[in-house]
């Protein structure tokens, strides 16, 4: 590239940014206008599923969870508040037919929900757990766990240097959120009775985390984290379909993307004409 052409280009790439960060006041007001919402699949015998979030008063708003496995959590669903269907069949079926399992749940501004597919495949429910996203002090992690074990035993959960997190915690269920020393660590797992087993774990500070407890494929029992949150309040988040066009219904005001396109399109040609030019590919959301 000419001296020039970089100057150009790192001049207004540099007001693209500025343009797209919105203020902190900004993307508060915007989290605080929609609703989180993931799932989990923690039934140790159920097959994997495609796993659908719609809403009811839009059909045409909705995500699908496609193959969704064991032990599997999607990333939130950043949504409008209001009333979602949640339901799950097996992976490639028609939507339009009858769900295995369907649930309706309400989306709050501000606050994240996680839906859990737990129990045995013959006795497959959904759980409802309320997330708390809010971050530990400096040094700390908060942690909760949940028992995606097949029904059996309850556990008792602890954290080496750590407090007790759970006593006689049964499948399916999980504990609060408690703040734990960040940085790696060892869960100490104890069914009851049974002899316990050290499980590494590593729990960044600063961060929110799911722990689950799952059933190894060949016995025993094995540990997984999931990030909730992390700092500086960053959520893993997926994007949410809308009608045909698959619009993103976190994205930012289209204000925000008019200076950042005026700019850029004055670099297409040039830009296309030495590195070629490849059409954007929608991925289904995991």
């Amino acid at each position: 590239m000419s001296r020039l052409f970089r100057a150009s280009l790192l001049a207004l790439v540099s007001a693209a940014l500025c343009v797209l960060a919105p203020s902190p006041a900004a993307a508060a007001e915007d989290a605080a206008e929609t609703g989180l919402l993931r799932m989990m699949h923690l039934s140790p015998d159920t097959p994997a599923v495609d796993a659908a979030i719609d809403s009811v008063s839009d059909p045409g708003v909705g995500v699908v969870l496609p193959a969704v496995g064991y032990g599997d959590v999607s990333p939130y669903q950043v949504l409008p508040p209001g009333t979602y269907t949640v339901s799950v069949r097996a992976p490639g079926a028609d939507p339009a037919t009858p769900p295995a399992l369907a649930t309706t749940v309400t989306v709050a501004a501000g606050a994240a929900t996680t839906i859990a597919g737990v129990g045995s495949f013959a006795e497959l429910q959904f759980a409802v757990l309320p997330d708390d996203l809010t971050l530990p002090p400096a040094g700390r992690s908060r942690v909760r766990v949940v028992n995606a074990t097949a029904a059996g035993s309850p556990l008792d959960l602890g954290l080496d240097g750590g407090p007790a997190l759970a006593t006689g915690l049964a499948p399916a269920g999980h504990t609060e959120y408690v703040d734990v020393p960040g940085g790696p660590g060892t869960l100490t797992v104890t069914p009851a009775p049974g002899a316990h087993t050290g499980l590494p774990v590593d729990l960044a500070a600063g961060s929110v985390y799911t722990v689950l407890v799952l059933d190894r494929e060949g016995g025993g029992v094995e540990v997984t984290t999931s990030l909730d949150a992390a700092s500086p309040g960053m959520v893993p988040v997926g994007g949410v379909e809308a009608g045909a066009g698959g619009t993103a219904a976190s994205g930012p005001p289209t204000g925000w993307l008019a200076l950042p396109v005026v700019a850029l399109a004055a670099l297409a040609v040039p830009l296309r004409a030495r590195f070629g030019h490849r059409a954007g590919t929608r991925y289904a959301a995991r």
